[in-house]
């Protein structure tokens, strides 16, 4: 429990000293194709899995929103949209960008291993570039399955972001990719981090030494849902930026659904 609290002070006092930086690279992705791309890609894979039915009917739970991103557009396209993180600062940068979809919204400070909600309350829960950075990612998963409704979609998009820490093959891809950012003369998406602090935060992270999406299906699957991942939804979502930032550490998606009791 010392190593948990320690970990969650360092976490936050992180991500909070971050929210401004991140906001403004939310906010860039909500000027640009970004909002679009990303928009139907989201409102694609959850109409197809409830077919007929509106936006409107249909509840989402952003987790690890940060300055909400997936909140916005989500909300902009109907869905019932309830958004939390466990960082305050992001959650004030959230609002903000909101604007008036703000009211729309239900954010809630809240931390993704232990969700404040009922059994069974959402129809959908969607996830960004969290789950590599929780200290129990198996009981997020619980939680998460936990309030999903009978037959409920998850879609966690993610990366092995830290692989590179415990990977001499990672670490090569990493190093070279650093190469063909100056190379293509595209900005470097780590300017302005503390890479050491990061570094630090993901060592203590356990998914940083395992791989991905093989643990989340695995995982998943022992907790009674059907899961399968699309290791090439890099392709989709991202510009051409990231996929040279990131080149050797492609976005994935875990899809999974709530089994029917």
């Amino acid at each position: 429990m010392e190593n948990y609290q320690g970990y969650e002070k360092e976490n936050i006092n992180y991500w909070s000293n971050r929210a401004p930086g991140y906001s403004e690279v939310n906010r860039s992705e909500l000027r640009s194709g970004q909002h679009r791309v990303w928009g139907s890609t989201l409102a694609e894979r959850i109409s197809r899995h409830y077919p007929g039915r509106q936006p409107e009917e249909i509840s989402v739970l952003d987790i690890g929103t940060g300055p909400g991103f997936f909140a916005i557009i989500l909300a902009e396209m109907g869905y019932q949209v309830t958004a939390v993180d466990y960082t305050g600062s992001m959650l004030e940068k959230a609002r903000t960008n909101a604007g008036e979809w703000n009211r729309k919204i239900r954010f809630m400070e809240m931390n993704a291993e232990q969700l404040a909600f009922q059994e069974n309350t959402f129809d959908v829960i969607v996830s960004r570039n969290l789950t590599w950075n929780l200290y129990h990612p198996d009981q997020a998963y619980r939680e998460w399955e936990r309030v999903l409704k009978p037959g409920g979609l998850l879609m966690n998009f993610d990366a092995n972001w830290y692989r590179y820490l415990y990977d001499e093959e990672a670490r090569e891809g990493y190093r070279q990719d650093r190469e063909n950012i100056k190379a293509a003369g595209v900005a470097n998406e780590t300017d302005g981090t503390d890479i050491p602090a990061m570094e630090a935060i993901a060592c203590q992270a356990p998914l940083s030494a395992v791989s991905r999406p093989g643990w989340d299906m695995d995982f998943l699957g022992s907790l009674g849902m059907k899961a399968k991942a699309d290791p090439e939804i890099w392709r989709t979502v991202w510009t051409r930026e990231e996929r040279i930032n990131n080149a050797s550490t492609p976005m994935f998606l875990v899809q999974a659904v709530k089994g029917v009791h």
